[in-house]
């Protein structure tokens, strides 16, 4: 049997996201920036043998089962490997943990086809890639960008956003563009309205105004502030940084 592997699987976080349309089939075309983040799980994948574990503190509620998307992405590939994963992204809160689950286990196959990992997520095909980048299309278009070193603070209240209700909540508001930089947040917003208090509490705390991540239902705000730590004791407050690559 082959030796097992560990990998990270670094967060990512979208910084800015544009819809700039709707295909036929009803997928979504985006236009966003995206960062890999120091924040990560980290797999650690055993050839010739089957199945997924989890343990670590947000291992609540990770499925288990072929609902994974590391289940998907071994699909994809044609490989067989037990999996576990170390869960140290909030599961839920809108970093793409389950993605760059799955691209670690595609980069671990050297599967680098952006069109066919995009059939995975959305935000599987810049999990691959990671860095810095611009990415459109329905994220199967990853243009590299200049990497900017940038302190960022988390906020993931105990809240969730499922993305395909708030983009289905995008269309029934008529498309809107929002003013700060992400369409999708007064969808997430409409659709889970406890978000606002966040984004009240969360402004009032730092002095300044969150963002949501994607969908959400995580706030960020650029720089540190490790006040929030203890000002909301009741979300998880997660200081990182962007970095260059996955590992």
């Amino acid at each position: 049997m082959t030796a097992a592997v560990t990998i990270t699987a670094p967060a990512k976080l979208t910084l800015g996201l544009r819809i700039s349309g709707v295909r036929a089939d009803g997928y979504h075309l985006i236009d966003a920036e995206m960062v890999t983040l120091a924040l990560h799980d980290t797999l650690t994948i055993a050839p010739g043998a089957t199945g997924i574990t989890a343990d670590g503190p947000h291992a609540l509620g990770v499925p288990l089962d072929a609902t994974n998307l590391v289940a998907a992405a071994l699909v994809r590939t044609g490989r067989e490997a037990a999996v576990h994963i170390h869960k140290l992204i909030p599961h839920g809160g809108g970093l793409g943990g389950g993605s760059s689950n799955a691209a670690a286990v595609l980069r671990w196959a050297g599967w680098d086809d952006l069109v066919d990992a995009a059939g995975i997520g959305a935000d599987v095909p810049f999990c691959v890639v990671g860095g810095r980048a611009r990415v459109r299309g329905i994220g199967e278009i990853v243009e590299p960008l200049p990497f900017e070193a940038l302190d960022i603070t988390l906020v993931i209240p105990p809240l969730r956003v499922a993305t395909p209700a708030a983009y289905r909540a995008w269309d029934e508001l008529g498309g809107p563009h929002a003013d700060g930089g992400n369409d999708l947040e007064p969808a997430a917003l409409a659709l889970v309205p406890g978000l606002a208090g966040w984004r009240d509490r969360i402004t009032e705390a730092a002095g300044s105004r969150p963002t949501l991540a994607g969908s959400g239902a995580t706030w960020f705000l650029r720089g540190r502030h490790p006040t929030l730590v203890e000002a909301l004791p009741d979300a998880t407050v997660v200081l990182t940084s962007t970095v260059r690559h996955h590992e």
